[in-house]
């Protein structure tokens, strides 16, 4: 099988897992990481993932530098959430012609809040030959694409509910810091109004997703986040919550159509919800011919799901057409073949 040759940029919790996952799979090589100019520069990327071994890969803050020094095929990039954010380094990546599989959650469908920016990055993504998607776990692929895999079976779809329940204690500061979790309620009330905490982001993405899939012309989408006050102490590697503080958001949507709501979405999202008897869970409710319920219990965990599913992807992102795709747009993702673990 021909080697892919796989460029990092981001070594967060989600790029570091990714890249660590990139090391067990056959015909996967990863050949340069970019990370943010300061103290990573010029560390071997075994050593920035915690791999405990060296890879010979040694991080540079110039994706320019790294592709001319050794050139790849494909892009991980994990970096941001919001695609005005990233659009800069997805437009380098491009333009340094390399396929790209971002894990920022606008991106599943970025043609909801940046129309203009989406379109000119289709049209630099053909010009230039490669594909861009953006994937995860949610938006990506629970509250999306598992959906719209569903609906294949239904031969009516009359309205779509879901809901996912989960843990956020993998994820980094990112993540924390757009959840408002650690926060006061007076502090997160106030990032809400700021724009500072956003709760769950890509719930509009995905809702435009599954209705552009089945056909459906949303005509309204409306959002409400209120914040779960945490009655216990919590720690994870990245914050610490009191009792009285913000654990998480509470974060529910709804799609409407003719003035009825056709898609309902909910995501409760905080760290270390068992230490309230919190049970996490994935939940799909399709009302149509026929009605499907799926229940997952415990959650798909969303680290190293987001992880999976993006790394998953490649061989069908090296396949695909250019331009930018949604998932929709590609085969539905499938675990790829991997090494024996080490030990």
């Amino acid at each position: 099988m021909e080697e892919t040759r796989i460029l990092h940029w981001g070594v967060g919790e989600m790029g570091a897992g990714m890249a660590r996952m990139v090391q067990e799979i056959p015909g996967l090589s990863s050949v340069g990481v970019v990370v943010r100019p300061g103290p990573r520069e010029g560390k071997d990327l075994g050593e920035l993932i915690g791999l405990g071994r060296s890879l010979g890969v040694r991080a540079v803050s110039d994706p320019s530098q790294a592709q001319a020094k050794s050139p790849a095929d494909i892009a991980l990039h994990a970096t941001g959430s919001f695609t005005r954010q990233i659009y800069p380094q997805l437009v380098t990546l491009v333009e340094l012609g390399l396929d790209v599989i971002t894990v920022a959650e606008e991106m599943a469908f970025p043609w909801h809040r940046e129309p203009e920016l989406a379109d000119e990055l289709d049209r630099l993504a053909r010009a230039h030959g490669v594909t861009v998607v953006g994937t995860g776990i949610n938006p990506g692929f629970v509250l999306d694409t598992l959906i719209i895999a569903l609906t294949g079976a239904c031969w009516e779809v009359r309205k779509i509910r879901a809901a996912r329940i989960n843990d956020l204690s993998p994820f980094g500061p990112a993540v924390m810091k757009t959840q408002g979790v650690g926060t006061t309620p007076e502090e997160f009330q106030r990032g809400l109004a700021e724009g500072t905490i956003v709760g769950h982001v890509g719930f509009p993405e995905s809702m435009r997703l599954i209705a552009r899939a089945i056909g459906w012309q949303l005509e309204e989408i409306r959002e409400e986040r209120e914040p779960i006050i945490s009655r216990t102490h919590r720690q994870t590697r990245h914050v610490t919550v009191e009792p009285g503080m913000v654990a998480g958001c509470r974060h529910t949507a709804c799609g409407l159509i003719n003035g009825e709501v056709v898609i309902e979405l909910e995501h409760p999202q905080q760290v270390l919800p068992e230490t309230e008897g919190v049970k996490t869970g994935d939940y799909i409710w399709i009302e149509g011919v026929p009605e499907i319920n799926l229940v997952n219990r415990p959650e798909i965990p969303g680290g190293i799901g987001t992880m999976a599913v993006a790394v998953n992807l490649i061989p069908l992102v090296r396949q695909a057409p250019p331009g930018l795709l949604t998932m929709a747009d590609l085969p539905l993702p499938r675990a790829v073949p991997r090494l024996p673990r080490r030990g």
